[in-house]
């Protein structure tokens, strides 16, 4: 190779045998990519090759139309530990550069799939787009492969409520607060990672001690504001939560805030790295004209979240 493409993680994957590969940017993991990722290693068990897939980093999109690149379901890391539990051989990031978005086609076929990864057999989504300003296609891939001598597999959409799954409605399902849409297309809940940082003490003085989160990672989708029920994990294990997201409005001049109550637990945790699963929207952020009724109000969004999980029938 050129020395123009750089890998995050180099692959390293011995050549004794080939590869059964995908690749794509994979945001979310969701269901529909799970069904490419089953396929693989099905076919990799069944020809004794080596199961494959490679991603990238940053979303193409940040290089190549940043004012068009999506809000990420999944960062990273987030992707590295979903991608875990495939059990695939090996997840290769490819770091997504200038000189990597003007591949054509042939070009990313040859010195990456065949060059770097030894593919024999590719196993690719409906409506995958490849290369130099997506001019790939899995129509390009089939033509490619026919005469360089590896095969393509095409899997068909998965659907959930009759409709394709993509990352895109996902995003949308997110920004209106349709968590039941969001865990039928993830097939999990909805996760935001933050770390415990210190807020005013507001919360804690009404009676409903918080946990304020400071998310990092400034490229990550943060859902629609509102009120959750939602599951936090912590190093201690995971408990019930209702969590804030958003403005405070009964208290003129305070900041927005990610913070959650957890009951049953008075614990601390300050600088604790903390996963927040969304679980179920419980209802807009609205002010109110004295504490005592936010009070109340927020002992019924505790006594909501306890139901709403409880009807879900776990915390795991």
């Amino acid at each position: 190779m050129s020395g123009t493409v750089r890998w995050e993680h180099p692959p390293g994957i011995p050549r004794d045998r080939g590869t059964v590969a995908t690749v794509g940017t994979f945001d979310g993991v969701h269901l529909g990519h799970w069904s490419v990722l089953r396929e693989i290693k099905r076919r990799a068990e069944a020809t004794n090759r080596r199961s494959v897939l490679v991603t990238f980093d940053p979303h193409p999109l940040r290089v190549v139309r940043p004012e068009h690149a999506p809000l990420l379901l999944t960062t990273p890391v987030e992707k590295k530990e979903i991608l875990a539990e495939s059990g695939l051989e090996y997840a290769v990031f490819l770091s997504f550069t200038p000189a990597l978005s003007k591949y054509e086609p042939r070009r990313f076929v040859e010195e990456i799939l065949l060059g770097r990864l030894g593919v024999e057999e590719l196993v690719i989504g409906y409506d995958h787009g490849f290369g130099k300003d997506r001019a790939g296609d899995p129509e390009t891939l089939v033509a490619i492969g026919s005469e360089l001598g590896f095969t393509v597999d095409v899997v068909p959409p998965v659907n959930a409520g009759g409709q394709p799954i993509s990352s895109s409605r996902i995003r949308a399902a997110l920004q209106r607060a349709d968590m039941a849409e969001v865990q039928a297309c993830l097939g999990r809940p909805y996760s935001v990672r933050g770390v415990v940082v210190r807020g005013d003490g507001r919360g804690r003085g009404l009676g409903f001690p918080t946990a304020n989160l400071r998310v990092g990672e400034r490229d990550k989708l943060i859902p629609q504001e509102g009120i959750y029920a939602v599951r936090a994990q912590l190093r201690s294990g995971a408990f019930v939560g209702a969590l804030h997201l958003g403005p405070r409005p009964t208290f003129k001049g305070s900041e927005p805030t990610i913070e959650v109550h957890l009951l049953d637990f008075d614990r601390d945790i300050y600088g604790e790295d903390v996963r927040v699963d969304f679980l179920h929207y419980l209802r807009e952020i609205r002010p109110f004209s004295t504490v005592a009724a936010l009070v109340e109000q927020m002992q019924d969004d505790v006594e909501a979240a306890r139901r709403a999980v409880d009807a879900a029938g776990r915390i795991v």
